[in-house]
């Protein structure tokens, strides 16, 4: 695998991509064929202008179809990469969870993950965030300024683990 200084196509975690089959497997197998069974039923119903559960049911179909396309999409430009196969574990790359400290000494752990995986509140963040970009190939000890939104920030790296 090598050092990743690049990840090209859509980087994602095993545990990730099976998250992004299981969200296609279940739209396909169990809501869609649920959502076409409503339709019918109301479609049976006689007249469909006034017919709320026809009309949801279409807009419904419409939004699983489009949902079930991008997900298609994703897993299929997916490259999936196992962080704990990462052979460099010294320096943060994809798969890297790393514990960070800022100017005041606050502490903030975050995960390197896919973009199709990111969750911010959890501490996921996503391979091209300004913080990912900032923090890809740093090793302990190193400082890295993260140019956010907000203005500038600058972190130490304090800690990189691929558990």
């Amino acid at each position: 695998m090598g050092a990743q200084k690049s990840v090209p196509g859509n980087p994602i975690t095993p545990a990730g991509y099976a998250a992004l089959r299981a969200r296609y497997d279940h739209l396909l197998g169990t809501e869609r064929p649920e959502t076409v069974e409503i339709v019918s039923w109301a479609a049976g119903n006689g007249d469909r202008s006034e017919n709320g559960d026809y009309l949801y049911g279409r807009k419904r179909m419409r939004e699983i179809d489009r949902e079930l396309g991008h997900l298609s999409r994703r897993m299929k430009a997916a490259r999936i990469i196992d962080p704990a196969e990462q052979p460099d574990k010294s320096r943060a790359f994809f798969g890297a969870t790393v514990t960070l400290a800022d100017e005041d000494d606050i502490a903030k752990t975050v995960t390197l993950v896919g973009d199709d995986e990111q969750d911010a509140s959890a501490g996921r963040i996503g391979w091209s965030s300004p913080l990912a970009r900032a923090l890809k190939g740093a090793s302990v000890g190193d400082l890295r300024l993260v140019r956010l939104p907000g203005g500038d920030r600058e972190w130490e790296v304090v800690a990189i683990d691929y558990a």
